[in-house]
């Protein structure tokens, strides 16, 4: 049932695409997507009853019908994200836009509706407080006519015996007729106007009851896909645990793979060593001979050695008996000047007592 039949007197002022959301009735906090992708959203005005709305269908399902008064606001809770509430429809509305440029075009439009909508409001009162004014003003006059029509008798008696007072009275009917036509006139506007919001509430009761029956139908299809997601998410950690033993394994592959290689650079380093021990294994028997010529020189050399070993322990000997008698010659030599140094004592005494008897004599 399409909120905006064929025949209807409102027009799309603004139209936009967005996600639309509405608030979890249960909870009043979470949102609940009321459209699977983005669809649009406009601005209608009924040029009839000077009124707004915005209306957003969704295939052939009315997702949002509102109606906006100046009490309402509209408000960004994130750069692309705008709510307000309807409390004719007791819910919360959210739209979801592309960019941020679009949430605010979005939201201009809404305050500039908002401002129509109070002036048509305050436009609208204005009126009704005139229509009172006249009606009261005719209930007023409408005694005071009747009397003259029953002292004066009818229009045709009134015309005929003429008169100012009779031509005043005359257009004084003439008045009340026109404004008892204008107001029958405006009565059945009324019944009209009356019939319509009979039938767009009618239309929007089984809207609103077809949304109910999609609500259920989404939240059956919401547990439903919650549920296959929860069976998703178990079996994406079971192979994200498979991925990590795989990664784990390829691991374990490479490091196999480098010691594997280590492994053949050791065993060709091995197999160099071993080509020249095999080279060298060739000379061995040279070798051999040049070893027990060099056994037979070192045997003689250690001959020799002993043979020197033997003359130094001799010398050795020789050289401390050396000593010994130069010792014993140093302790003689020290003994000879002892009694050099006296005998030379005794000479110069001697010599000193031959001067004095020189001197004497």
């Amino acid at each position: 049932i399409s909120p905006v039949p064929p025949y209807s007197r409102e027009q799309p002022i603004f139209t936009t695409r967005a996600h639309v959301f509405q608030i979890d009735p249960s909870t009043k906090k979470n949102w609940v997507p009321a459209s699977k992708q983005a669809v649009t959203v406009s601005y209608f005005y009924d040029s009839t009853r000077n009124s707004y709305r915005i209306i957003s269908v969704d295939g052939a399902k009315v997702i949002i019908n509102s109606t906006i008064t100046p009490n309402m606001t509209f408000t960004k809770t994130s750069q692309k994200f705008g709510q307000w509430a309807d409390s004719r429809a007791n819910t919360v509305f959210g739209l979801g836009f592309p960019s941020e440029q679009q949430l605010t075009k979005f939201a201009e439009k809404f305050q500039e509706v908002k401002e129509a909508a109070k002036l048509a409001r305050d436009r609208s009162q204005e009126k009704i407080e005139t229509s009172s004014n006249h009606s009261q003003e005719s209930g007023r006059e409408t005694p005071s006519s009747t009397r003259a029509s029953s002292v004066n008798g009818t229009d045709d008696e009134k015309a005929s015996h003429g008169g100012p007072a009779e031509a005043h009275l005359k257009s004084e009917n003439d008045k009340l007729k026109i404004a008892l036509a204008q107001s029958s006139s405006n009565v059945k506007k009324w019944e009209t106007e009356l019939q319509t919001l009979r039938e767009s509430n009618a239309r929007l009761t089984t809207a609103l009851q077809e949304s109910a029956a999609s609500i259920e139908h989404w939240k059956k299809q919401f547990s439903a896909c919650k549920e296959e997601n929860d069976q998703l998410r178990s079996k994406i950690e079971e192979l994200e645990e498979q991925c990590d033993e795989i990664n784990k394994e390829k691991e374990r592959n490479a490091q196999l793979s480098r010691r594997l290689q280590e492994l053949e650079t050791e065993l060709q380093d091995k197999e160099l060593e071993l080509e020249e021990l095999r080279k060298q294994g060739e000379v061995i028997p040279q070798l051999m001979s040049e070893c027990e010529s060099v056994s037979e020189q070192l045997q003689a050399a250690e001959k020799k050695n002993k043979d020197l070993e033997e003359k130094v322990r001799t010398l050795r000997t020789e050289v401390e008996e050396g000593k010994h008698r130069q010792t014993n010659l140093k302790t003689e030599l020290k003994n000879f000047l002892d009694v050099l140094d006296g005998k030379i004592d005794e000479l110069h005494d001697f010599r000193q007592g031959l001067s004095k008897l020189g001197v004497d004599n």
